[in-house]
């Protein structure tokens, strides 16, 4: 989707046509980039509609550079995930200004049908807690969410040489962590199914041991 400059002047505006159309079109990407980096579903709602408050807030921020809001949109996100304690403050303080809007569709259930492996997801969020924040926050933003490195570095407010020597050893250090996070998460697995099958064995045990042993009595009493 290519934007206009009038576009951004109608978000520092505050037209909600304008608030509307970039809701459309990027608040899957936040949904998507939220649920991945937090795992949950319901803090990823929450940051959807914190990000799109801070925007609100924020809105005068918007420059007139590039061709779409997204880097700067995605920068909010970002701070959002960082502190939602603090920008939930915001939301219950914002929410009584904000003009009511439209109903927002209910992308959610699309979404899930999306979703990775759980099992490579849990290991891979567990091998990004492992890294540094700006080397996680890179990674996610380029690979997960598809941004380019010019906006990533705008999003981040970072050079771009930064986003790609951030994102060349986020790789480099995710392949060895995530290895381990899912060899983990499998032996893990392992010694719960065998926890959960040992009962069914002692069972089966006791079982046999009953035919048994009712066997010789009645051959007896014969």
């Amino acid at each position: 989707m290519t934007y206009s400059f009038s576009l951004h002047a109608r978000i520092r505006d505050g037209d909600p046509e304008a608030f509307r159309e970039l809701f459309r079109d990027h608040s899957q990407l936040v949904y998507r980039h939220a649920l991945r980096v937090s795992g949950d579903w319901a803090t990823a709602e929450d940051v959807v509609s914190l990000t799109f408050l801070e925007a609100w807030r924020l809105r005068g921020k918007l420059r007139d550079e590039g061709e779409t809001p997204r880097p700067w949109l995605m920068g909010i996100a970002v701070n959002v995930l960082r502190n939602t304690t603090r920008a939930a403050r915001r939301y219950r303080s914002a929410v009584d200004r904000v003009p009511a809007a439209g109903a927002v569709p209910d992308f959610a259930d699309e979404l899930v049908g999306r979703m990775a492996d759980a099992e490579q997801l849990a290991a891979a969020q567990a091998a990004l807690k492992r890294l540094r924040r700006g080397e996680r926050e890179v990674f996610t933003l380029c690979v997960w969410s598809g941004l380019g490195y010019a906006e990533t570095a705008e999003a981040l407010g970072v050079p771009v040489g930064t986003v790609r020597s951030r994102l060349s050893r986020a790789r480099t250090r995710l392949r060895e962590l995530a290895a381990e996070e899912l060899a983990a998460a499998t032996r893990r697995s392992g010694q719960l199914t065998g926890e959960m099958l040992e009962p069914l064995r002692i069972a089966g045990q006791v079982q046999v041991d009953r035919t048994e042993a009712v066997r010789p009595k009645r051959e007896g009493n014969e």
